[in-house]
């Protein structure tokens, strides 16, 4: 039995927000918003943020997800920046960690994308709000805002890029 645990737990952190492929529709049906945002403007940039967090708060997460019923990492990002934000996104952590910008963790800023190795072959992302706060989809508590300064994603922390 223990060893069925062990089997289990382990499963569920691999594939949590992994750079898996995509297996549903190439083209999810999220519309792009009418007019892209300046993302230097940090304080409108996190109201969109915090009210993208009340509309979405305890969505459960959903591998491949970009809906209310199920969401991961990877599609709130996805979500945000497309319909809040105005810029086509990839939909996948391992792309989005490609596009934009790097930036120091010292330099974050409202929208900021905040990236994590959370296993061997798993990646993870969240988008920054501000003081130290970030956006993201917990697989066990769904979408949620996280602490950097937590102990637990201070050590998982790669990097973080910027959209211009």
């Amino acid at each position: 039995m223990y060893k069925l645990v062990v089997v289990f737990v382990c499963t569920i952190l691999l594939t949590a927000c992994s750079t898996t492929p995509y297996y549903g529709s190439k083209n999810p049906s999220v519309e792009i918003a009418g007019e892209r945002v300046d993302l230097s403007d940090t304080y409108k940039v996190k109201q969109i943020l915090n009210k993208q967090y009340k509309d979405w708060r305890h969505v459960p997460y959903r591998m491949g997800g970009v809906s209310k019923n199920g969401i991961d990492c990877s599609g709130l990002v996805y979500q945000t920046y497309r319909t809040k934000l105005g810029f086509d996104m990839p939909r996948s952590t391992e792309y989005q960690s490609k596009v934009g910008r790097s930036i120091p963790k010292g330099q974050l800023r409202a929208g900021d994308m905040v990236f994590f190795k959370t296993g061997i072959f798993t990646r993870h992302v969240g988008m920054y709000i501000d003081k130290g706060n970030f956006l993201h989809v917990s697989s066990s508590k769904g979408v949620m805002i996280s602490s950097l300064e937590n102990s637990y994603w201070t050590s998982a922390y790669w990097k973080a890029r910027r959209i211009q």
